[in-house]
């Protein structure tokens, strides 16, 4: 309870950060709506917030080493806050897209620094209790965040000044804390043939996570828009989504540590498919049905990057484990670049529910492969502990990788003896 207590400094950064980034993704897109932005440069912006993210999990260790955790958390905090209140400065959509990339780069270096600080101060004993309130604090700003939809008014410098004040404020905890910051340590090396070489699924569930978040929470808005719900209700309609996605970590963990991971993950897959059909369908049954098919679509589809990364992580040994995490966070980051711009597109062309048919072919392609992948391959004999993994950044490999080992579960009883045990020779899997 005391180490927790010590990081109340941090989970308030952490929250007022999500709470700021959070909330720029659907003010963007009713912003661009208003300003007569096409549906295509508003896929940009969505993308460029990714081209950003990604950059920042790269850069964010590194100039934590050249000046500390302190200054780089400030650093990066500045690139939130100049790239949020930039944009009513400047109504052009790729100018807006260069301001997302600075608040994509805000995102994953403040994640960067927050989740190194945890991680040098637990212990085995406090591990999974710190990252479970960590993670609780995270998916709580998520929530508001997307519920201040409905009292920012898109296109206004007074909304994009709030999120830069809430962006700015997560830097006065940090900073004041009187808990010694960490010694960094040496970045993980970026191996994505890594990744592919243990467990290809695991790749390809990481992408078409990326490309079902990617393009749900940054082109959502234009969705719900479409299907004529009210900014307020489209607030609701994202929150529905990550409170359905939060619901399923649960019973999602719960069947990957006790059945084969692959037919958890083809199962998963199944059912997004069949939220995406109902998504596709139910756009004039009214909010409140609207509501409740998001928050079936998030519980089918937000395990399955968590569930991907805990069947990759089978076929590795304790020392891949970081530079395991850092590939597959590279995969996701891939899948959410190009979506949003191409959900975008689509719905240009052929009206909202042209998203959910786009998901719901990713998801056949993952079926479609696990299936494959299930009859040329074998599974382990035991499986790491599965955990939900937040896509934040590269970082939060160190702290997973002590919590996947702590207890290994038995294989499915479907699993054949005669098991690979080497790593090296499991990539069938």
């Amino acid at each position: 309870m005391r180490l927790l207590i010590s990081f109340a400094a941090l989970f308030l950064s952490v929250l007022l950060l999500q709470v700021s980034s959070g909330g720029v993704a659907p003010l963007d897109a009713l912003s661009g709506l208003k300003l007569d932005f096409t549906t295509t440069q508003i896929g940009l912006l969505g993308s460029a917030h990714f081209v950003g993210f990604f950059i920042g999990c790269w850069w964010a260790p590194r100039l934590m080493g050249s000046v500390g955790p302190s200054r780089a958390f400030a650093a990066f905090t500045g690139f939130g806050g100049i790239g949020l209140l930039a944009h009513m400065l400047v109504i052009d959509a790729y100018a807006w897209a260069v301001m997302r990339v600075a608040t994509g780069l805000c995102v994953a270096g403040c994640y960067t620094v927050i989740e190194a600080w945890i991680m040098a101060k637990v212990t085995n004993a406090n591990r999974g209790r710190a990252l479970g309130v960590y993670r609780g604090i995270d998916m709580t700003g998520s929530l508001a965040a997307q519920l201040m939809i409905g009292v920012l008014a898109p296109a206004s410098y007074v909304s994009y000044n709030i999120l830069a004040l809430l962006c700015c404020a997560s830097l006065l905890p940090l900073t004041l804390t009187t808990v010694s910051p960490p010694k960094t340590k040496a970045a993980p090396r970026l191996a994505p043939r890594l990744a592919l070489a243990r467990s290809p699924l695991g790749v390809l569930g990481a992408m078409v996570a990326g490309l079902t978040t990617g393009s749900f929470r940054m082109i959502g808005p234009v969705y719900g828009d479409g299907v004529g719900l009210t900014p307020a209700q489209i607030g609701w309609f994202l929150a529905a989504f990550v409170a359905g996605g939060a619901v399923a970590q649960y019973p999602a963990g719960w069947l990957a540590d006790r059945f084969d991971r692959r037919r958890v993950l083809i199962g998963l897959s199944a059912a997004a498919i069949a939220a995406s059909g109902v998504m596709s369908l139910i756009g004039q049954s009214g909010p409140a049905a609207i509501m409740t098919a998001s928050a079936l679509f998030g519980f089918a589809t937000f395990p399955i990057y968590s569930v991907s990364c805990a069947h990759a992580h089978d076929f590795a040994t304790t020392e891949e484990r970081v530079e395991l995490s850092a590939a597959l966070l590279f995969y996701y980051a891939l899948g959410a670049i190009a979506s949003p711009l191409v959900a975008s597109a689509l719905i240009g062309a052929f009206g909202p529910p042209a998203m959910f048919a786009m998901i719901a072919l990713g998801h056949v392609g993952l079926i479609a492969y696990g299936l494959a992948r299930m009859a040329a391959g074998r599974t382990r004999r035991t499986q790491t502990k599965y955990v939900y993994a937040p896509r934040t950044s590269f970082t939060l490999g160190r702290m997973t990788r002590r919590i996947r080992e702590a207890e290994s579960t038995p294989a499915p009883k479907t699993a054949p003896e005669s098991t690979v045990e080497n790593p090296e020779q499991s990539s069938k899997s």
